[in-house]
């Protein structure tokens, strides 16, 4: 069987007396964009910190294309590459030094450096700005010079911690087609509070709480976690919500939206719909739309957090 891109095993962690994570394991076999969330102080950013070779773990080991992250941390970390929450800039070099920095830093071959960096400021739509000063850039632009560093040699491992932390909606959507276009040829770990970023990129969702893996599976899994109980209606001759609890069974409560809107709470759906259907043509109450309502990622975030 084909060996792990990323291989994370019974990984923990202690601040003094306190664990951040405890026996955390995942695995990210091959390319496409992985989200990692928790609540603030769940472990997310320690779990992140560790996989980017940041900070050493107190147990565990992290094997990133078959290299041991401990025993092999020059190897390792070449096949990894990391945009912090706030990018490493220095404001007072242009796009064009700054990324020529960073490819002697990632031991790029002095021969090669001028060609890595030409390819990582067509990557990322950069190349019209190489020669002005990283200060003057927007918040966007800013972003795609850290990304560039992040993969200027070509890791397999990309590590993103909030990359549309503080973008308008406009540049929030250029760095998600960015961040898509990365995944093409390497994993990318996505670290987002941003469920609705979660929801737009990621193909597969690590969940972490109270410094422990609460989820791991594909985003749909994610968004179905929770069984939904409830079903929207828009009755023109509208029955008062004293009136449907009696007469549709099952129904355990009922809430008014407004107008001819109402949503229905039930333990178990099933055949909920057709006995309202059933209990509409009967009393007439000229149902006009009828669908069962999908739990938002909120609700499968609080419940999976336990909050």
């Amino acid at each position: 069987m084909k060996e792990s891109l990323v291989s994370v095993e019974n990984l923990s962690h202690r601040y003094s007396i306190q664990w951040a994570v405890k026996d955390i394991s995942f695995e990210i076999p091959h390319k496409g964009i992985y989200g990692l969330l928790g609540s603030n102080g769940a472990g997310k950013s320690t779990t992140m910190n560790i996989i980017s070779g940041v900070l050493k773990q107190t147990n565990g080991n992290v094997y990133v294309n078959g290299f041991d992250l401990s025993k092999d941390p020059i190897s390792a970390k070449k096949q990894i590459g990391f945009l912090p929450q706030h990018p490493p800039l220095y404001m007072d070099t242009t796009v064009e030094e700054y990324l020529t920095n960073c490819a002697h830093l990632r031991l790029i071959e002095s021969k090669k450096v001028k060609a890595a960096v030409e390819n990582v400021l067509e990557k990322c739509a950069i190349t019209h700005f190489k020669k002005r000063l990283i200060k003057n850039l927007s918040g966007g632009y800013r972003q795609r010079v850290g990304i560039a560093q992040a993969i200027i040699h070509q890791p397999a491992f990309v590590i993103l911690d909030e990359p549309t932390n503080g973008l308008d909606p406009n540049q929030i959507l250029e760095i998600r087609k960015l961040v898509k276009e990365i995944a093409n040829d390497r994993a990318v770990l996505l670290s987002t509070h941003m469920l609705t970023e979660v929801q737009a990129i990621c193909d597969h969702i690590f969940m972490i709480e109270h410094g422990k893996l609460v989820f791991s599976g594909k985003t749909d899994e994610f968004d179905n976690y929770l069984t939904p109980n409830t079903i929207f209606v828009r009755l023109l001759e509208m029955p008062s919500g004293e009136e449907l609890t009696k007469m549709i069974e099952g129904l355990e409560g009922v809430e008014e939206l407004g107008g001819p809107n109402y949503r229905l709470k039930f333990q178990d759906l099933n055949g909920a719909t057709e006995r309202i259907v059933q209990q509409s043509v009967k009393c007439n109450w000229r149902l006009d739309e009828i669908r069962v309502e999908k739990n938002s990622l909120n609700d499968v975030f609080s419940a999976l957090s336990k909050k």
